[in-house]
């Protein structure tokens, strides 16, 4: 049995506890080895944090006697010029930048009256045969001109600058909220921070989760990219507001008891030039590898070459200054199946350990990543990171110091994976030993957190559960009181997965904003091929509301699952699998003193179906066939149920057996001990 940890670092099983690993130990080390040269190569004799202030060094900063210093990184560049507001956006000698080292370092010194708050600026820079505008690579705020839909940097020194009112909430087993700022209002635009802070946070509050984590963060060009193809990677994204707005949500959040972890790009940058680092200097290398290793086909990106210091230098800047400037509480790293592998992870099903150390894993990713660990934890020690992998590379969550890379959790993608097969086949066909299997399966040394979709399942070219389960009859039939085959099916199969998810995860759930009580139709964003409309780039929130519609009877329930995993701190235990029978479509987990049943047979309803539990007195704590979340109300909640004492082979069974009609989720709850013997 876990027990409660005061760091998410605790855990029992070591990397190298698994006896298949034992063959690739001197892989293993070779790669500790490699961390240790590039951490004292970095650092010397300091910390990471003292090697991490890219961001305290370089670009636009005000100086204690009030003067203004810029820098830029740019070796390749011959000649540099500040270019803005301030100079009537010509080239003017007197804002000229000078060459300080052979790195490739440029400055400028400002007198205070010639830069002042909000105003715009650029870079133009001169390199042999060609020039071109950029935005400062640690530029904190880039702002659109929306008749020219063109970027510039703007300068950000509010005269009074937000003051955090709140600490970061204590420690907790992750219940994961996952948003997106932009298409979190109801109305047909685009949503801002000041909105989600007021609003949807206090949503998320009331509905008892207790983290959330936060999509498309930093800015980003292109709006329908979902905030993966970042351009600025120290700026908030000016289309939900002001970086002030910003700390104002993460103080609203930290005030309800909700930490915020942000999603963190680094797997990849955007190509464009006059936006973001590409080409920045003139050059492709600069960032990023140059040639096809440096391109992302799928993603039409460029990938960043983790081997140069300047790039760790300004990556791990990134970490520290989100985690300082806007006092956040975590990190989720996008796409790091593709950082960790030349190959990307495309076309590639990992099915043997040879496929984790065959020469295709790109150790300098690996080591950033866990100098990333490494960096987060030590500026805050309760903060969070969560590696998005679907390889299952081993040791992703292991401490740096035996050779893993650092991870709090790992998203446990197999079970969403798993669900969306299931859903691609009529439900009388499940394998259950396969379901049960991918929810309860997870390496010994490593911290999961699962669930059953994210935003990932809800964009343009796929479907939400509910959406699968129910389709078209969503427009027609989700009417309270209606008598439909496909809406019954497809609430009661939305309730049983959920509730399946939450209670076999390993440390922790994730929901993706609006799933809790189905939220219908996809995600698109506006582009020219729908008319660059809004209507599906929002969140109904009325549906939920609306008695006369069955949303709320999911919410009803999401609700009562959430409240009953936090109270009873489900992940303090480990899920333990007692019974699955394929043939009856029933299982049964026991974690701690509580037990999960679900018959996931269309029609048959068993009486007093058997499971050896431990003995005792157990009363219903979760019912998913109750009235008001969508159910048919087959099920006494007033019943108490006690195991039922058996002698089999000289064996004491203690056997609790429970009503479970079709279609149906129970979670019992042992009251009070009883004698194990007859």
């Amino acid at each position: 049995m876990k027990t409660p940890n005061k760091t998410y670092k605790s855990k029992a099983a070591a990397l190298l506890d698994d006896p298949y690993l034992q063959h690739y130990q001197s892989f293993i080390d070779r790669r500790k080895e490699l961390l240790e040269f590039k951490k004292k190569k970095y650092a010397g004799s300091g910390n990471l944090s003292d090697f991490a202030n890219g961001h305290h060094y370089y670009g636009m900063r005000k100086t204690s006697a009030g003067s203004w210093t810029f820098r830029e990184w740019a070796p390749n560049a011959q000649r540099i010029f500040l270019i803005g507001d301030f100079s009537g956006w010509k080239e003017m000698s007197e804002f000229e930048l000078k060459r300080i080292n052979k790195k490739g370092d440029w400055e400028i010194e400002l007198a205070e009256e010639k830069i002042s708050h909000e105003m715009l600026y650029k870079l133009k820079l001169y390199w042999e045969g060609g020039e071109g505008e950029r935005i400062p690579s640690y530029a904190t705020r880039a702002v659109q001109d929306f008749s020219t839909n063109i970027f510039s940097a703007q300068v950000w020194e509010p005269e009074r600058p937000y003051v955090f009112k709140h600490s970061c909430p204590e420690q907790a087993d992750p219940i994961i909220y996952e948003a997106h700022t932009g298409m979190a209002g109801e109305a047909e635009d685009v949503s801002s921070f000041i909105h989600f802070a007021d609003h949807i946070i206090p949503y998320i509050a009331e509905c008892e989760y207790n983290t959330i984590q936060l999509m498309a963060v930093m800015e980003h060009p292109y709006y329908g990219s979902f905030g993966y193809h970042v351009s600025n990677y120290f700026a908030v994204s000016s289309r939900f507001g002001t970086p002030e707005d910003f700390k104002y949500l993460v103080d609203r959040a930290h005030s309800l008891g909700l930490r915020i972890v942000m999603d963190i790009v680094h797997s990849h940058s955007v190509k464009n030039e006059q936006e973001g680092l590409a080409r920045f200097d003139g050059t492709i290398y600069q960032y990023f590898h140059e040639g096809e290793k440096g391109n992302h086909w799928l993603w039409d990106s460029y990938c960043f070459d983790y081997s140069k210091p300047e790039v760790v230098h300004f990556l791990l800047s990134n970490c520290k200054y989100w985690l300082e400037e806007y006092n956040i509480d975590g990190f989720r790293f996008d796409g790091i199946t593709s950082m960790l592998y030349s190959h990307h992870g495309l076309g590639k099903d990992f099915t043997s350990y040879d496929d984790y150390f065959n020469g295709d894993a790109d150790e300098d990713a690996f080591c950033y990543l866990a100098l990333a660990n490494e960096l987060t934890h030590q500026i805050h020690p309760n903060a969070m990171t969560i590696a998005e992998d679907v390889s299952g590379m081993p040791g992703l969550c292991c401490p740096v110091s035996e050779g893993g890379c650092g991870f709090d959790f790992r998203m446990a993608m197999g079970v969403t994976d798993c669900w969306f097969k299931l859903l691609d086949i009529p439900d009388e066909s499940w394998n259950i030993s396969y379901l049960t299997h991918e929810l309860l399966n997870k390496r010994a040394e490593e911290k999961t957190i699962s669930y059953v979709e994210c935003h990932d399942q809800a964009l343009v070219g796929g479907k939400t559960a509910i959406f699968t389960l129910i389709d078209k009859e969503m427009y027609f039939n989700m009417h309270a009181g209606s008598e439909n085959l496909v809406i019954d099916r497809g609430i009661a199969l939305h309730k049983i997965m959920r509730i399946a998810t939450i209670f076999t995860g390993d440390s922790g759930y994730l929901n993706f904003m609006g799933n809790e009580f189905g939220h219908p139709e996809w995600i698109d964003f506006p582009r020219e091929g729908n008319g660059w409309s809004y209507k599906y780039a929002r969140r109904q929130w009325s549906l939920k509301d609306d008695k006369n519609l069955r949303y709320h009877h999911l919410l009803n329930f999401d609700n009562a699952a959430i409240k009953m995993a936090g109270k009873e701190e489900i992940y303090k235990t480990d899920p333990c699998l007692l019974h699955f029978d394929s043939q009856d479509k029933v299982f049964a987990v026991k974690r701690g003193e509580m037990v999960l049943f679900v018959n996931l047979h269309p029609e048959k309803s068993y009486e007093g179906y058997g499971v050896e539990c431990l003995p005792g007195k157990y009363h219903i704590a979760l019912n998913s066939d109750k009235g008001c979340m969508g159910g048919f109300e087959r099920i006494d909640e007033q019943i108490d149920y006690y195991t039922e004492h058996y002698i089999e082979n000289d064996t004491v069974k203690n056997i609790l057996k429970v009503y479970l009609p079709s279609r149906t989720a129970v979670v019992l709850k042992r009251n009070e001990a009883l004698a194990s013997h007859p």
